[in-house]
């Protein structure tokens, strides 16, 4: 039997900067779960998207009983990037373990049809086992893993997009300041120089 889980989030940024912000997601504060990330493939199809296979390394607290079940867990995502629809698609499934439970995410991040300065996090979640005895034990317990999971993903993402949009208003200001300093020097020195002149043109006439 497959439990079935379906949700929807809203983050308060671009599509753009929450494609950049995906791949600068770990480590964060509320990401501590994640130990190791990489990416093991990478290419563009003919028809420009972007395909890439990550191998994940997590760990979460679990009940003493699921301990000896799963001691480590370790995720295989994929993602498709369409950049021209502005669509990126993620598939998320557990390698190992498969036996006491198999946990798959399938996650479509898109513009959000409100408000195009926003984007929105459609979520599928499967959770299967194959168990006899502690089955339902094991999809309250994949269920449980799965929301809190995404609670931690999007306030990971919150702070990932609120430090790489403060560091681009800090590089902003920074570069205002240099160029008003800039203006400023050229202005100082056009001014030296019509004076300099006017100070010439008055030496003519004593």
């Amino acid at each position: 039997m497959v439990k079935y889980l379906l949700g929807q989030s809203v983050l308060r940024s671009s599509w753009d900067q929450v494609f950049a912000a995906f791949w600068q997601r770990y480590p964060n504060p509320c990401g501590k779960h994640i130990l190791t990330e990489d990416i093991v493939h990478r290419e563009v199809t003919p028809d420009q998207k972007l395909l890439s296979r990550r191998l994940m390394t997590k760990t979460d607290r679990m009940p003493r009983w699921a301990e000896r079940l799963f001691p480590a867990n370790v995720a295989h995502p994929d993602s498709i990037v369409d950049p021209q629809n502005q669509t990126m698609t993620t598939f998320t499934w557990n390698i190992n373990h498969a036996r006491p439970m198999v946990g798959e995410e399938r996650c479509v991040y898109c513009v959000n049809s409100d408000n195009s300065g926003w984007t929105e996090i459609r979520r599928e979640a499967w959770v299967s086992s194959s168990l006899c005895g502690v089955s339902r034990a094991v999809w309250e317990f994949g269920l449980a893993q799965f929301k809190s999971n995404v609670t931690k993903s999007l306030k990971g993402f919150e702070y990932i997009l609120a430090k790489l949009q403060g560091e681009a208003a800090s590089k902003t200001l920074i570069k205002t300041a240099r160029e008003a300093n800039e203006k400023a020097k050229e202005t100082a020195l056009a001014a030296t120089e019509k004076a300099k002149d006017l100070a010439s043109k008055a030496q003519q006439f004593v």
